[in-house]
């Protein structure tokens, strides 16, 4: 089946296909998000990262697939780069990390009010999928574009310096006001 269709089973054993998000349902939006990162020319871990990016809830979706202090059995089905990536995204606390994150490189968890600092790699594969899940649901929900799309322009423009040049042009593409 391979690394990708397991996930995409464990998505769907866990419901993915059942819980509305916008657009349709979590499963479909997860699915968008990978394929375009895909798209971008980002790697098969970060697109796998974002197949599964809401496994553990967000700091703006709580569903929540799989407890955050139970990591094992993603890490033994993504890997555990990948894993480490979803727990970073999953786990950041938005309103302590977006608007510094390029001067800062830091993540603040939601889970554990820790700090993280990760590698430049990481950094990078942090910011494409955050930019890229937030893309996709600025593009379903024209309310959402409307309430944040001023933020989200200031915040992934400040974010050039550590996003990937193709995720940095879509997102001014989408978001031009």
């Amino acid at each position: 089946m391979g690394t990708e269709g397991a996930v995409r089973a464990w998505l769907r054993e866990r419901g993915a296909e059942t819980i509305p998000h916008p657009g349709g349902t979590l499963y479909a939006h997860l699915s968008r998000v990978s394929e375009r990162l895909g798209a971008l020319g980002l790697d098969a871990d970060v697109r796998l990262a974002g197949l599964a990016h809401a496994a553990y809830g967000t700091d703006g979706f709580d569903v929540v697939l799989l407890d955050p202090a139970d990591r094992g059995p993603l890490r033994d089905l993504a890997g555990t780069a990948v894993e480490e990536l979803i727990h970073l995204y999953g786990g950041c606390d938005r309103g302590r990390t977006w608007r510094r994150l390029a001067e800062t490189g830091e993540v603040w968890s939601r889970f554990t009010g820790q700090c993280a600092r990760p590698d430049r790699e990481t950094l990078r594969a942090f910011a494409d999928l955050s930019i890229v899940n937030e893309l996709d649901v600025v593009e379903r929900d024209p309310t959402v574009a409307a309430r944040f799309g001023d933020y989200f322009r200031g915040v992934f423009d400040s974010w050039t310096p550590i996003a990937s040049t193709s995720v940095t042009a879509e997102a001014r593409q989408v978001l031009a006001a």
